[in-house]
């Protein structure tokens, strides 16, 4: 009997933890994630979400629009599962139309802090010197400016409430954290022995930087992207209940939960329930991916 057959006896489970040397990181991460129910679940969830996004017409026929006064609050009916809001409008059709400038926001800002965190990061920890002193500083500028405050003069100065302008803010506050844990992961990327040998070889800077240092340093990034997804979606919700985000006639979660607040506690709890729950699931979904990304992408947690 060889050790491997006596492994697999004692325990049978060995083999199945085991990664398989054939596959990369990647491919091995992947291979857990589509056989993990917290990673499934919440990517149906998400799925569905950006189908509503993307096109809403498979969801629900109703124009959200189409409004009729007469109908003001009232609740759950036939044909009408999420009844109506305080000017008449189908509650439903008014949910499903309501992701998509949410989840431009949360790609839009998730995007522009991933590139600029992953860029200054990478610089500031691969040259050190004046170039991370000066990118380190900036950092600390944003971090230790107050978001709301912030937020407010920004958009009165800007004058918008759009849905661009917020994501310009909401890039502007993101990036540094990104920027912060690229620096970390860089740092400890660029201190191992095959980076030092591959510049001694003669490597330029790009392909050092491109070909090995991101490769062995993105996952972190990868991660921290997906719980940001959620992250701008709350935030979205949260600037537009205090007033400062999108207003009338955008259809959001954020707008929908801000007109609906002040009835739900005289009766009419339908009009802050259902936009509450979708923009919770969604916000909840895209913090379990990125748990699971994390889980797969790094060996210890295997």
């Amino acid at each position: 009997m060889t050790e491997m057959q006596a492994t697999e006896i004692a325990d049978p489970e060995a083999t199945k933890r085991e990664p398989d040397p054939g596959r990369s990181l990647w491919s091995d991460a992947w291979h857990d994630l589509i056989r993990n129910p917290l990673f499934i679940i919440p990517m149906l969830v998400v799925l569905a979400v950006v189908s509503m996004a993307i096109a809403p017409q498979l969801w629900t026929s109703v124009n959200p629009h189409d409004c009729n006064i007469i109908n003001s609050k009232q609740g759950p009916s036939d044909g009408h599962p999420f009844g109506f809001n305080v000017y008449g409008c189908d509650m439903y059709s008014q949910v499903i139309y309501g992701a998509r400038p949410d989840v431009i926001i949360a790609v839009v800002c998730t995007l522009g802090t991933t590139v600029l965190g992953v860029l200054f990061g990478t610089v500031g920890a691969y040259f050190g010197g004046w170039v991370d002193v000066v990118i380190s500083r900036l950092t600390d500028i944003f971090f230790g400016l107050p978001f709301i405050l912030a937020g407010l003069i920004f958009l009165a100065i800007v004058g918008s409430h759009s849905v661009w302008a917020i994501s310009i803010l909401l890039i502007a506050f993101g990036w540094p954290q990104m920027t912060r844990i690229v620096r970390g992961s860089v740092l400890e990327a660029k201190s191992r022995d095959y980076i030092e040998a591959t510049r001694i070889l003669g490597a330029k800077h790009p392909r050092i930087i491109f070909r090995h240092i991101l490769p062995n340093a993105i996952q972190p990034a990868i991660v921290i992207a997906t719980i940001a997804l959620g992250g701008y979606v709350s935030a979205e919700a949260t600037l537009t209940y205090l007033g400062v985000g999108l207003q009338q006639p955008t259809i959001s979660w954020g707008v929908l939960i801000s007109g609906g607040q002040e009835w739900a506690v005289s009766g009419h709890p339908h009009l802050l329930i259902y936009p509450c729950l979708f923009l919770v699931a969604t916000v909840l979904s895209f913090i379990l991916l990125g748990d699971a990304f994390r889980d797969a992408l790094d060996p210890k947690l295997r």
